[in-house]
């Protein structure tokens, strides 16, 4: 689903799990953020497609967190694309996506996937990428958790800081967030921002009254 102009809502389905990875994109290059779970590379390359993107357009992977249904693919498409990819992630969970420390949530997993990070991000950062992307730290969900906020759309790219049902915020998954007084701070952080639409990994799209939503959101908290 198109969302704005080289904006992609991409949807994985494992095994009736709906997640949704996000492709920015122009004529030079592409950028995915969070890469689906364990072998669902076949799946993202065809989503890619659908939307007339190859993998070898390929530049940049953002990476919101550490979680395995995010970073599950980063290792093929490391070992695909090379040294032609640049991943990015917070500092804070760097050490877990590159396996130097188990994952907080998936720490049974006797080989989970791993990959560098090139870059370490931090909070209000800007990124000049084919649109620009500002980094919002946002933790709760785990220590590194961010969310994207592009700005000329004004699209707010949630990570799993909310979740969404049917187009409507529901806010924070209390099971998958092991530090909730983090996690409603980190809300709290969008209220700020001028945002028409919010994408969330699990739910997908809200452009509906967006500001509203969060205002509510946040004074439930």
């Amino acid at each position: 689903m198109e969302i704005s102009k080289g904006v992609e809502m991409l949807q994985l389905d494992f095994h009736g799990n709906r997640i949704h990875p996000i492709l920015l994109w122009d004529r030079e290059m592409a950028v995915l953020v969070d890469t689906g779970f364990p072998g669902q590379i076949e799946d993202l390359r065809m989503a890619m497609e659908k939307v007339g993107v190859s993998f070898g357009k390929l530049k940049a992977v953002i990476l919101t967190h550490q979680d395995v249904d995010h970073i599950g693919c980063l290792p093929e498409i490391l070992q695909e694309c090379g040294n032609n990819i640049t991943v990015y992630a917070h500092e804070l969970d760097k050490p877990y996506i590159q396996g130097e420390l188990p994952l907080l949530k998936e720490g049974h997993l006797e080989n989970p996937p791993k990959g560098q990070v090139d870059v370490t991000l931090i909070d209000g950062q800007e990124l000049p990428f084919c649109v620009t992307v500002r980094v919002i730290h946002t933790p709760g969900h785990t220590p590194g958790h961010i969310s994207l906020y592009l700005k000329q759309s004004k699209i707010l790219i949630a990570g799993d800081s909310m979740y969404s049902e049917n187009g409507i915020l529901r806010g924070i998954h209390a099971p998958t967030t092991p530090n909730i007084s983090e996690a409603r701070l980190s809300l709290k952080k969008y209220l700020d921002l001028d945002i028409a639409s919010v994408v969330c990994y699990h739910g997908g799209l809200s452009n509906t009254n967006v500001n509203e939503q969060i205002l509510g959101l946040s004074k439930g908290l």
